[in-house]
């Protein structure tokens, strides 16, 4: 879920920058250079266009696997008792989830920075559950095929993770030896078909909606400062995410979501996208202290290996301690409030306003 930034936080991080950053030359030329965001428009819309063909692909699967529960008259009991069929349904649409959520965290950071798109990150990613956190619940319900209304269930991409690996008992329809190997191994369940084929018809629906309003923006230079401001000094907050999921936590976690992908590959993902906004403001930057100008550049760089470093750690196979990850979370901050520090003190030479 994305940290809002308060105007005190601004402030304080225009503070911090002022004190670490190098002081802009007092015969520093006024800002001649025109930022260029076509770029970040474009890569908005590629991402955009693979999201929702990748949704598409687990619509498809979810409907197969909807009218496959269809014939037993959703008498998961029976589904189970031969899963093959099932088993391959399940592992199309797992498939397609795996592909569509890395593809959206590569916009996160542009959807959820920019105010007048920021909705559509409630929706598909950040929202929480209106029973978990009502003030920050995902502002839509689900009507799902048999005429049940789900009440804000949370984030559609959470949803559907949920569903497919069987960690939220609401959305499950029956535990299930998917490969037949004579365990039940983690994510191996019978999801709700209602539920699931809802959650993917709706993950095209809003796909389809953020595509269509990412090409009615025009994205501003006080856009691309306020995604940058917003969105770098989140790394606490992913870290933490990443503390509470299996990925740390294992078997004693009770997170529903964030069990597929490890959010260190997410914080990945998002800086990706936040070096994409930065490149557009880079020249603008430039333009008042082309040296704390290069410093940022470098420091979202250098934040993003850090965190594949861990990650690459992670994959080889070391199982963190959650004091590990408190500690690798604060070094991301600490990291990443600094940066935004200086960001905001460029914003503040260009005149440019943060929508905080």
């Amino acid at each position: 879920m994305v940290a809002r930034i308060t105007l005190l936080s601004l402030l304080l991080l225009g503070l911090l920058a002022a004190c670490a950053a190098p002081a802009t030359p007092a015969n520093a030329p006024a800002a001649s250079s025109a930022a260029d965001l076509s770029g970040v428009k474009s890569y908005l819309l590629d991402k955009g266009a693979a999201l929702s063909a990748s949704a598409s692909d687990l619509q498809t699967a979810s409907a197969r696997y909807y009218d496959l529960a269809q014939t037993t008259g959703f008498d998961y009991a029976t589904l189970a008792a031969d899963p093959a069929q099932a088993a391959q349904t399940l592992s199309d649409a797992k498939t397609a989830w795996l592909a569509a959520s890395p593809l959206y965290e590569q916009m996160e950071g542009i959807v959820a920075g920019v105010p007048s798109l920021s909705d559509f990150d409630l929706i598909l990613d950040a929202g929480a559950s209106g029973a978990q956190d009502p003030e920050n619940a995902a502002p839509y319900d689900l009507t799902l095929p048999d005429g049940r209304v789900l009440e804000r269930p949370g984030n559609v991409f959470g949803v559907l993770e949920s569903a497919l690996w069987g960690t939220e008992p609401a959305f499950k329809g029956a535990d299930a030896d998917l490969d037949a190997s004579g365990t039940q191994d983690f994510g191996e369940s019978l999801p709700d078909a209602n539920v699931l084929k809802a959650a993917a018809d709706a993950l095209v629906d809003y796909s389809a909606q953020l595509r269509s309003a990412s090409q009615d923006w025009q994205p501003s230079e006080s856009e691309a400062f306020t995604a940058l401001v917003v969105m770098v000094p989140t790394m606490n907050e992913y870290f933490n995410s990443w503390k509470s999921s299996r990925f740390v936590s294992g078997e004693e976690a009770t997170q529903r979501d964030f069990v597929a992908i490890s959010r260190l590959a997410d914080m990945q993902d998002i800086l990706a996208s936040l070096q994409v906004v930065y490149s557009g403001v880079k020249p603008l930057a430039e333009s008042v202290n082309a040296d704390q100008a290069a410093q940022i550049e470098n420091g979202l760089a250098d934040l993003k290996s850090f965190v594949a470093g861990v990650h690459s750690q992670e994959q080889g196979g070391k199982r963190f301690s959650a004091e590990e990850a408190d500690i690798l979370g604060a070094e991301a901050q600490n990291r990443a409030t600094a940066l935004a520090g200086q960001i905001s003190q460029v914003a503040a030479q260009l005149n440019i306003e943060i929508d905080g």
